[in-house]
């Protein structure tokens, strides 16, 4: 009896150590393989990621779907370098961002400064294939920016090429947005993908959706769904509600587009002509005045601008911090290069030439080859750009379809505000007086004491000014 109890206590202690043993091998095994596979994970993603740099095309390009569809946010600086020719690879295979002025760069997978010049480099080289892949990965991680802006960008580039691939990725994305323009490109991208859809009623709401928000870019995808087979007769949709359907949004968005066009004709039209107006403003004056025809009148313009240009050269050069507000210093040094060379020419050459206008208009236009040649000696032939400022970017959205750019706006206020002020200069003040009278008048007006050669130097400078 007690060899048995003894041999019963020796069996329970041995099962309850084998028991403790096993649960120690688990959680041994269960730790290990946890960490073979967030290892094996680890390892995956940075051969998916090197594949960037790949020789290949193909490899890149499935790194660059493999990536987006994984949506770490960690790899959007390298696809977006990718994409603006800035991902090279050094010579031990390690991906580095060039900067923008490609004299330093960081390396692509944590961000580390690195100094490039002992290393041998070199891009890897892609096609329009792989920018489209790239374009839409770079839309899938851009989703989830805090930034609404960059959020809308990312959702258009998705609804240019939408997928079945995105549906789950867009529905999360319009689960959490709370801007209302994102919203509606999101609901857009989830329609086109819905048109496709084996359920009818997905089909009539997608279609309800795109008569909604959509635009005249989804003209191509409703008149697919009422194509009819020449040959055996049927529909590409089979749906006669589907069909109606996107019938009256084709209708409803051909309107609505119609609206949206002479909307923005209308606005385009009063920049333009704006423009216009100021660049004939001055030349009316002139010629009303003197009846001098001012072939030289456009290089006013001309000298307009590139005394705009180096205003701003200035500005970048000397005063950076202040370059947003260049163009408030740019305009009265224009208006004043070119009356001063108005004035001058009127003195030199123009005063000898009144009551001859064929002969005032042989000189200025060869003082207009002069003035052109002058400047392709100082600027160079080639074009030159003046910058926007920041706070003329962009554009407000009258509705949507429709925005109006704030440099065109600041066009038409500008030119508001340059008549107002002529107006105001012909008829309030002392010259305009004289101007006015040497106008209807100049013998008279000579007789009077108004000295019409000083009237008509300023008029000429004012009209200069003005272009």
């Amino acid at each position: 009896m007690y060899r048995t109890s003894i041999e019963s206590s020796c069996f329970v202690i041995l099962r309850k150590q084998i028991k403790h043993s096993l649960f120690l091998s688990f959680l041994i095994l269960f730790f290990i393989g946890t960490y073979a596979i967030s290892s094996a994970e680890v390892v995956g993603f940075e051969d998916i990621f090197k594949d960037l740099g790949s020789k290949s095309r193909m490899k890149i390009k499935k790194a660059v779907i493999k990536l987006g569809n994984i949506g770490n946010p960690i790899v959007l600086p390298a696809l977006e370098a990718l994409k603006e020719k800035r991902l090279v690879v050094d010579e031990n295979g390690r991906l580095i961002i060039l900067n923008v002025q490609k004299d330093g760069g960081q390396t692509a997978l944590n961000g580390k400064p690195i100094e490039i010049k002992s290393h041998t480099l070199k891009a890897p080289r892609i096609n329009n294939s792989v920018r489209r892949v790239l374009s839409m990965a770079i839309g899938k991680l851009k989703l989830g920016s805090p930034e609404a802006q960059i959020r809308m960008s990312a959702a258009e580039e998705i609804l240019k090429r939408p997928s079945g691939e995105v549906l789950d990725l867009v529905k999360k994305a319009l689960e959490r947005e709370s801007n209302a323009q994102v919203r509606n490109i999101l609901s857009l991208i989830l329609a086109k993908i819905q048109l496709s859809s084996d359920d009818i009623s997905e089909r009539i709401q997608a279609v309800a959706i795109i008569k909604e928000f959509g635009g005249i870019r989804f003209k191509p995808d409703l008149e697919a769904l009422m194509h009819k087979n020449s040959e055996n007769g049927e529909f590409t949709e089979p749906d006669e509600n589907v069909r109606k359907a996107a019938t009256d949004a084709l209708a409803s968005i051909k309107n609505r587009q119609f609206f949206i066009n002479q909307v923005a004709n209308l606005f385009y039209g009063l920049s333009l002509g704006s423009i216009l107006l100021l660049a004939a403003l001055g030349l009316a004056v002139t010629f009303g005045l003197m009846g001098v025809i001012n072939m030289a009148h456009g290089e006013m313009l001309m000298l307009g601008a590139y005394s705009t240009y180096v205003v701003q050269n200035l500005f970048k050069t000397h005063l950076p911090d202040f370059f947003n507000w260049y163009l408030i210093v740019a305009i009265p040094i224009a208006f004043a290069v070119s009356a001063l060379v108005g004035i001058i020419l009127e003195r030199s050459v123009i005063r000898h030439l009144y009551g001859r206008p064929l002969e005032t208009l042989l000189a200025t236009w060869g003082i207009s080859l002069l003035l052109i040649q002058t400047v392709r000696l100082v600027f160079g032939a080639q074009n030159v750009e003046v910058a926007n400022p920041s706070w003329l970017s962009g554009g407000t959205q009258l509705f949507h379809g429709v925005v109006l750019p704030y440099n065109r706006i600041a066009i038409i206020i500008f030119v508001v505000f340059v008549v107002t002020l002529v107006w105001g200069l012909l008829q309030k003040t002392s010259l305009g007086l004289q101007v006015r009278a040497v106008t209807q008048n100049r013998a008279m007006a000579s007789c009077i004491g108004i000295s019409t050669i000083q009237v008509d130097m300023w008029t000429f400078g004012l009209g200069s000014g003005i272009a």
